[in-house]
């Protein structure tokens, strides 16, 4: 059951965008956690700028498309601390890109990927014949 739409799926882009540029602050991040929480920031809020849907602004990535980036984010999200050997180094950013990964895996499986992305005013542009 797809429960999450378009629209509400960019409130949640937006504030896993703010969460991963704060986590540094709440979490008392530093070094490589830190660089990381920023770049993953500002490159999702790049993708989700480019999205075709009604939070996006160039449009330029189809929406279906933004939610394979997603699919492949929450399982790097996940596999990071292991493959980057953070998992027994440091237990609060291990958990937190564990938690953010299950966020995003979670948020993928409730979208509806195939929902229509255009608003009205955007459907109106075009003059029927």
């Amino acid at each position: 059951m797809k429960v999450i739409s378009p629209r509400m799926h960019g409130m949640l882009d937006y504030g896993t965008i703010a969460l991963f540029a704060l986590a540094p602050t709440l979490f008392d991040f530093d070094g490589p956690y830190a660089t990381a929480c920023y770049v993953l920031a500002a490159g999702y809020l790049l993708i989700t700028l480019m999205t075709d849907f009604p939070m996006g602004v160039m449009r330029m990535i189809p929406f279906p498309m933004h939610g394979g980036l997603e699919l492949i984010s929450g399982l790097a999200l996940l596999a990071a601390p292991f493959i980057f050997g953070f998992h027994d180094d440091n237990t609060l950013a291990r958990n937190f890109f564990m938690i953010m990964g299950v966020v995003f895996l979670g948020s993928w499986m409730l979208t509806d990927w195939r929902a229509d992305t255009h608003t009205q005013a955007h459907k109106n542009v075009m003059p029927q014949h």
